[in-house]
C-alpha cells in the first residue's frame, strides 16, 4: 500500500530533517482508521519500507511503511486511538545532512473526501478522553452494537455506547449530524444528557413484562460454558467483523434463496480446450470465475432489481456492476474483493481482475478499494464439493449468488430422435435475495436468464 507521507521542508542550517507520516487516504469511503499495533517505537533506528504501525478499518487491516530511513523520534497517538485520514501520527528524523528534503507527496486537505465541519467533528473524536475506553473494557455485560446497512458507527462512538449500555436498537434511533447522517461524539453525548433526564421514562420500560416488549429486545444469546477437555479460541477482529456483518445481515434482510440446475457441458469443454492457449497468450489463467462473472453481468442488465440496495422504503438501483467475489485469506477468514464495471470488460480484463484480486488477497495485500463498492456478490460454493448452499446477503446489497460443484450427471436430453440418457456437467446455482424487495418471480427470472446464457454458450466464441 502507498502510505501518504509528507515532510516539510527545513532550512539549509538545520541539521536533520523532520518528515510527517500522515494517516494515508484509505478509500473513497474511508474516513477514519483505528491504529492497533505500533511496530516501532520512539528511538528504533527505521529503514526505508519498514512498517512503521499497523491500521484498521471496518473493511481491512493496513501497515504504513516508512519512506525514508532515520529514527522515529515521536508518535502522536497511542493504540486503539481513531485518527481521522491527514493526520499527524508520527516524525521521523534522518541522519544529520540531510537538511533540504525534497517534498514528499503531502496530502492536500482540499483533496480529502471530509469535508472541514466533519474533520474537525473526527478529530474531537480522536482526541477523546480515555475514560470511556477503559469502561467500556471492562463492562463485558454490554449489549454488543455495530454498523448496520450504510450506517456506520467509529470505533469511539461504539465504546461510548457499549460503556452507557446503549443496544443496537437505541444507537439507531439517534440522529447523526455528520457525513452521511453519522452519529458523532458529540452526537452521543448530547442524546445521554436527554436520556439521563429522563429516568422514569427508563425505569418504567424496565419493568414492562418480557412478553409485552419486541423481538429485537427480547433477543439473547444462549448461555453457553465450556467443558473439560474444551479448547477456547478467541476471534481475531476480522472474524468478529464477519460474524457482526451476518448477523447484521440476516436482521435487516428477510432472506429467500432460490436454486435452479444449469448444464455447463458446452463451457467446461470450450474451457479445456482454451486454457493453455489462454496462459500462453495472456499469461493468465482462465478459471471458471471470470465465466460465471461475464453470465452474471450480462443476466443483472436484462435484471437490474437484484442489483440494488435499500434505503428506508427507498430502492437504489446502482448504475454500476460491481460484482464482489468471495476469497479466502491465508488466516481462514473470508473477503470479498470487487470486480469494478464487470459488466464493460471482456473475458480477458475479467481473467485479469480475478487473478489479480485473487492473488492479493492470498497475500494479504489487499487495499480498502479493492473491496469496497460492491453491488452484487458471487461465492462458489463448490470450492470444496458442496454441491448448493444458501448463501447470507453481503449488505447494503440485495442479492448474492452461490455457484455449486461442476459434476457430471446423467441427464435426460430431448432431441429429434427422443428423449436419450446423457452424462453432461451440471451445476446448481442458489441466489438468495432480500425478499423486501426482490420478490420469488424475480430472483427466479435471473436465475432462469443465468441458466439460458450458460446453456447457450458458444463453443466457437473466440477469448
Amino acid at each position: 500500500m502507498n502510505a501518504l507521507i509528507g515532510a516539510k521542508k527545513n532550512k539549509i542550517n538545520i541539521a536533520m530533517a523532520k518528515f510527517e507520516v500522515v494517516m494515508p487516504k484509505l478509500g473513497e469511503s474511508i474516513i477514519e482508521a483505528t491504529i492497533t499495533k505500533w511496530i516501532k517505537k520512539p528511538g528504533d533506528t527505521i529503514e526505508e519500507d519498514d512498517p512503521i504501525v499497523e491500521i484498521a478499518t471496518d473493511k481491512v487491516d493496513s501497515e504504513i511503511p516508512s519512506p525514508v530511513e532515520g529514527k522515529l523520534i515521536e508518535v502522536k497517538f497511542n493504540e486503539g486511538d481513531v485518527v481521522p485520514v491527514g493526520k499527524v501520527i508520527a516524525i521521523i528524523e534522518t541522519e544529520p545532512g540531510e537538511a533540504e528534503v525534497k517534498e514528499e507527496a503531502k496530502q492536500d486537505p482540499a483533496d480529502e473526501t471530509v469535508p472541514p465541519a466533519e474533520a474537525k467533528e473526527d478529530k474531537q473524536e480522536a482526541s477523546s478522553e480515555k475514560a470511556p475506553k477503559k469502561e467500556a473494557a471492562s463492562d463485558e455485560t454490554a449489549e454488543k452494537v455495530s454498523s448496520t446497512g450504510d450506517r456506520f458507527y467509529s470505533p469511539l462512538v461504539k465504546n461510548i455506547a457499549k460503556a452507557e449500555n446503549i443496544g443496537q436498537e437505541e444507537l439507531d434511533s439517534i440522529a447523526g449530524s455528520g457525513k452521511d447522517g453519522r452519529v458523532t461524539k458529540d452526537d452521543i453525548q448530547a442524546y445521554l444528557k436527554t436520556r439521563s433526564e429522563k429516568p422514569k421514562a427508563e425505569k418504567s420500560a424496565a419493568t414492562v413484562p418480557e412478553t409485552s416488549r419486541s423481538p429485537e429486545k427480547s433477543k439473547a444469546q444462549p448461555q453457553v460454558s465450556a467443558g473439560s477437555g474444551d479448547e477456547i479460541v478467541e476471534m481475531d477482529r476480522m472474524r468478529r467483523l464477519i460474524a457482526d456483518h451476518m448477523v447484521m445481515s440476516v436482521d435487516v434482510s428477510p432472506h429467500v434463496t432460490s436454486f435452479i440446475e444449469v448444464d455447463v457441458t458446452n463451457m467446461v469443454k470450450w474451457r479445456e480446450r482454451v486454457k493453455d492457449d489462454f496462459l500462453k497468450r495472456e499469461k493468465e489463467k482462465l478459471t471458471y470465475t471470470p465465466l460465471f462473472v461475464e453470465a452474471a453481468a450480462q443476466a443483472i442488465k436484462d435484471f437490474p432489481g437484484v442489483n440494488a440496495s435499500v434505503d428506508g422504503y427507498n430502492v437504489i438501483l446502482r448504475k454500476n456492476v460491481n460484482i464482489g467475489m468471495a476469497a479466502a485469506l491465508p488466516s481462514g477468514n473470508l473477503i470479498v474483493p470487487v470486480i469494478k464495471n464487470a459488466d464493460q470488460k471482456n473475458l480477458i480484463g475479467l481473467a485479469k481482475d480475478v487473478n489479480g484480486l485473487a492473488n492479493k488477497a492470498r497475500t494479504n495485500k489487499l487495499e480498502p478499494d479493492d473491496i469496497s463498492g460492491g453491488t452484487f456478490t458471487i461465492t462458489n460454493l463448490g470450492t470444496f464439493g458442496s454441491i448448493t448452499g444458501s448463501p447470507i446477503i453481503n449488505q447494503p446489497q440485495v442479492a448474492i449468488l452461490g455457484l455449486g460443484v461442476i459434476k457430471k450427471k446423467p441427464v435426460v436430453l430431448e432431441t429429434e430422435e427422443g428423449d436419450v440418457i446423457a452424462i453432461r456437467h451440471m451445476i446448481i446455482l442458489s441466489l438468495a435475495y432480500d425478499h423486501r424487495v426482490v420478490d420469488g418471480a424475480l430472483g427466479g427470472q435471473y436465475l432462469q436468464r443465468m441458466q439460458q446464457i450458460l446453456e447457450s454458450f458458444d463453443t466457437n466464441r473466440p477469448y
